[in-house]
């Protein structure tokens, strides 16, 4: 029952619970119950508002290979914190290889892009290299629980949803 709630749920995260009660064949309270027990296990982290970026005035994106240097703990804390607040930080993956983060950034043009790596990035004593990607197009991929597909790992078999 909670695979089912969970994959109605990451396709549309609004469903009311009287909905899903209805779709999963259960009482809404039941369903309350259910749902908020996932969320305190941390199975359901959050819901989102997708925005477009384009039409926020932000409509070039790129990706970021970000060197660092050196590369110990203390380091990645502030670091990580640092660029999460920067209001064009998308996401930011700390990554094995020769980079150590690769950073989704949203901008209004190429002047603000050279502006982002130059003052926000480069700037900065521990980095020592970055390398910069333009996205043409991007492409959101299907569910984490495909409709009625079985599951290796259910709530609390450590596999993670998020809606």
């Amino acid at each position: 029952m909670d695979l089912h709630l969970l994959r109605l749920l990451q396709n549309d995260a609004r469903t009311t619970y009287r909905d899903l009660a209805a779709q999963v064949g259960v009482a809404p309270s039941t369903c309350l119950d259910r749902v908020t027990r996932l969320r305190r296990a941390g199975v359901i982290l959050g819901h989102r508002l997708q925005l477009d970026a384009a039409k926020l005035g932000r409509g070039l994106q790129a990706l970021l290979s970000v060197q660092v240097r050196p590369h110990r703990r203390e380091l990645v804390g502030p670091f990580v914190e640092r660029i999460r607040a920067l209001p064009e930080a998308r996401t930011v993956f700390h990554v094995t290889g020769p980079d150590d983060y690769l950073v989704h950034v949203a901008v209004a043009d190429m002047a603000d892009l050279q502006r982002l790596v130059l003052d926000e990035f480069t700037a900065r004593r521990e980095v020592a290299r970055v390398e910069t990607r333009l996205i043409f197009q991007q492409w959101e991929c299907g569910p984490l629980l495909p409709p009625g597909a079985g599951t290796g790992a259910g709530p609390g078999g450590g596999g993670h949803a998020q809606s």
